[in-house]
């Protein structure tokens, strides 16, 4: 007696919600009959004992460890080499570094007086909008008590009403200019322009606003302005940062490292390295630590924001003998050891484990493992 094997194993699974767990244990009673049973085919159906197939074209680690990968695999897993050889690097070393303002690009907008915020003539702008040096951002109303402006009321009525008869007096003077030396109406007119002065200067105290106005040319990175708020004095309104222009300040444990600095790198997120020029060192430390300021230059500074930590590779005047590898090419094995992948033939790699030192952020020095290696590859193939 022949058993066929089922069209549909897993018909049980239509029947109604009520029934579903005494169809799975149905079902699994006829899977294990099935399995505890010779199943033979139709006959012409029956292939006899055949071996599963293999691909042995396919992407196949070998028993040395090695690995071998065709041609078309490696073009569909994005696999790139590129040759290394032994030569003089020069030594590096990671410092914590931090994005900073660079105080002859940017600036800060603080209020001179206490009083309330009023949009400009564009409104407030947000952060992120390009700002020119010198633009009207927003007007201050200077804040007085009802003591103080009854005060300077009073006293600008007592200014216009002195004027007036200083005007007047003038007048009569100039009518008897024959009989009245020049001097008297000469000081007569300077009293009148000059309470004329004092007036409008009062006068603007009571109706004037004081204009905040861009101090650099750049985008506004931080705004604490709402319209109708109440500031203080020295209150920062705006702080605006020209993204082309940035400092990096990392600290370094090692005070004689300021004087044997060559050259410095950082990476940022998007893998861009940016190239950083020493600008000075200071002579004291904060917390233990020496800062160490640095110029940002680059295309990768768009991807850089004040207050954001970074990784900062500082290379020295001291060489080592390595191989400069893509940091990309290191990866861990499964015994937690970092290894690169080395191209020994047109499809086949062989993992080695490496010794490695920073270099410039976006590649590291391998000091020990690639001796007699030709290439290594940035991607572990496998």
């Amino acid at each position: 007696m022949k058993l066929r094997t089922l069209a549909h194993p897993f018909h049980f699974l239509h029947f109604r919600p009520m029934n579903l767990r005494l169809c799975t244990l149905a079902g699994l009673l006829a899977a294990a009959l099935l399995v505890n049973s010779p199943v033979l085919a139709d006959e012409g159906h029956d292939h006899g004992d055949a071996p599963a197939a293999t691909n042995a074209n396919g992407p196949q680690r070998l028993p040395d460890g090695s690995v071998f990968l065709p041609k078309p695999a490696q073009r569909q897993m994005a696999i790139r080499t590129a040759p290394g050889a032994q030569r003089s690097l020069p030594r590096a070393v990671e410092l914590n570094g931090l994005v900073l303002m660079d105080p002859n690009a940017g600036g800060k907008v603080q209020a001179m007086v206490a009083g309330r915020l009023q949009a400009g003539p564009r409104g407030l702008p947000a952060i992120g909008q390009a700002v020119r040096k010198g633009e009207l951002l927003a007007y201050v109303q200077p804040a007085t008590s009802s003591l103080e402006r009854s005060g300077q009321q009073a006293q600008l009525a007592e200014l216009r009403a002195a004027r007036q008869l200083a005007e007047k007096r003038l007048a009569r003077l100039r009518d008897l200019a024959d009989t009245v030396p020049r001097r008297e109406i000469e000081a007569l007119e300077s009293e009148v322009a000059s309470l004329g002065e004092r007036a409008r200067a009062v006068g603007t105290g009571l109706e004037g606003r004081d204009a905040l106005v861009a101090s650099a040319s750049g985008v506004i990175s931080a705004s604490h302005a709402v319209a109708g708020q109440v500031v203080d004095a020295r209150e920062l309104v705006f702080e605006i940062v020209d993204t082309q222009r940035l400092r990096v300040e990392a600290l370094a444990y090692d005070t004689a490292l300021a004087q044997d600095v060559a050259g410095a790198y950082l990476t940022t997120d998007g893998g861009q390295r940016v190239a950083l020029t020493l600008v000075g060192a200071a002579r004291s430390l904060r917390e233990q630590a020496l800062p160490i300021q640095f110029r940002a230059q680059g295309e990768g500074l768009g991807q850089l924001a004040i207050g954001q930590p970074v990784r900062v590779v500082v290379q020295t005047r001291s060489e080592v003998t390595g191989v400069a590898v893509p940091a990309a090419a290191l990866v861990k094995n499964p015994s937690n050891q970092t290894i690169v992948w080395v191209k020994t033939a047109a499809e086949r790699f062989e993992p080695r484990v490496v010794t490695t030192a920073p270099l410039d952020g976006a590649s590291v020095s391998v000091t020990t493992g690639l001796q007699g290696a030709s290439a290594s590859s940035p991607r572990a193939p496998a």
